[in-house]
């Protein structure tokens, strides 16, 4: 099986996306060969009122829940953002948040960014946090929005310890605390592959012998970016097949409390 913990419907403010529907999408992961997928929605990253976005992903996935798996996009510093949780949770069946603290203008230590993370741990509610949405070179002149620094995330799992983060769309983690060895590496965050190098400085080697293959994730990017080059590190990854079944969906299945018979 293959989980993808990084992907995204809907439509961007920048860029045109393809395969940004279910069943765009769903054609794609059948084509690559990706069985399930935490999505989240790619319109709510430039929403004024993000819960506009989860309301479009709920109602784009309803028949398809047996493939997606929905996270929930919270902007703490909105008004009603408690509201938009309890909905997402339980009318839309969010397994987990995404947060996007530079596009959204709060800082990831600011109280209400603490208090939203503590509210998913109490809930069992995966925190997933993409370090950026798009390489500098391609971004808008609209909107020159800085990566989410990798030491502001360690302060944020140290500060709350019972939250579990996922970690997308980032790199250089073996640099920071997140991918030291030893106690120093905050044991709640989960890092995902999509931008990790494999061959040159293998940064994802490092990191599974750092961290363990408990501790990493599988995703690609999509609509964002292809699948292929994700898939591709993981066959290159010098690891055994029970470690890479962690990375590609045992560690996923349990980050969002997924029951499978794989």
């Amino acid at each position: 099986m293959i989980f993808d913990v990084n992907a995204y419907l809907g439509h961007f403010a920048f860029r045109r996306l393809r395969h940004n529907t279910a069943d765009g999408l769903l054609r794609l992961m059948d084509e690559k060969g990706i069985d399930k997928a935490a999505v989240s929605s790619a319109s709510a990253i430039t929403y004024r009122n993000v819960q506009a976005g989860n309301e479009e992903l709920a109602a784009e996935i309803r028949r398809h829940r047996d493939r997606f798996v929905p996270l929930a996009v919270i902007n703490p510093a909105y008004a009603g953002w408690q509201d938009d949780l309890r909905i997402c949770r339980e009318e839309f069946g969010a397994a987990g948040l995404r947060l996007y603290p530079k596009w959204h203008n709060y800082g990831i230590l600011d109280p209400r960014c603490l208090e939203l993370a503590n509210a998913a741990a109490e809930s069992g509610l995966s925190v997933s946090i993409p370090i950026r949405v798009e390489d500098r070179r391609q971004r808008s002149w609209l909107a020159d929005v800085p990566d989410v620094p990798l030491s502001d995330i360690a302060e944020l799992a140290k500060a709350c310890p019972g939250a579990r983060f996922i970690l997308v769309n980032g790199a250089g983690f073996i640099g920071s605390a997140l991918g030291r060895r030893g106690r120093d590496a905050p044991a709640n965050c989960f890092i995902e592959i999509s931008r990790l190098s494999a061959v040159l400085r293998n940064e994802l080697g490092g990191l599974l012998k750092n961290l363990g293959a408990g501790r990493l994730v599988f995703g690609t990017g999509v609509p964002f970016n292809y699948p292929d080059p994700a898939l591709v590190k993981m066959e290159v990854l010098d690891a055994s097949p029970a470690a890479k079944e962690k990375i590609f969906w045992r560690n996923a299945a349990e980050l969002f409390h997924l029951q499978t018979r794989r």
